[in-house]
């Protein structure tokens, strides 16, 4: 069975970096999109960014165009989001998803419905101060 372990989150202050992984096992790594979203309480799992299986393409959303960055590492089956100049905004539990088909990557279709399709993990937790 596909497994995802996120790491890499903390405390931190405004305007600190970031660099959040995610390590798939019981599966090929080569054969998944992968993607990163993110959730506060009470409200609905956002989608972040998203790359395609040789890394070739990468999709974000609008809002952390500027400051983020997905990449990934096939001979560590790893996928990385790398957050600059934090806000506390950023705030949030961060998971990290899979999936053999292109749905993470056909942003304007990535619907919550679409979310039980996905490999997930437990997420891990980003906390920006002021």
């Amino acid at each position: 069975q596909v497994h995802l372990v996120e790491s890499g989150g903390g405390s931190v202050q405004a305007g600190d970096s970031l660099r959040l992984s995610c390590v798939l096992s019981g599966g090929d790594f080569s054969s998944f999109a992968m993607g990163w979203f993110r959730q506060t309480p009470g409200k609905e799992r956002e989608f972040v960014a998203s790359i395609s299986w040789s890394g070739g393409s990468t999709y974000y959303a609008d809002s952390m165009k500027e400051r983020f960055t997905i990449d990934r590492d096939g001979a560590r089956n790893s996928v990385y989001l790398q957050m600059t100049n934090l806000k506390p905004e950023d705030t949030a539990i961060y998971f990290c998803s899979a999936d053999n088909s292109d749905r993470l990557l056909a942003v304007e279709y990535l619907t919550p419905s679409l979310y039980k399709y996905f490999h997930w993990g437990q997420g891990t937790r980003v906390t920006v101060s002021s």
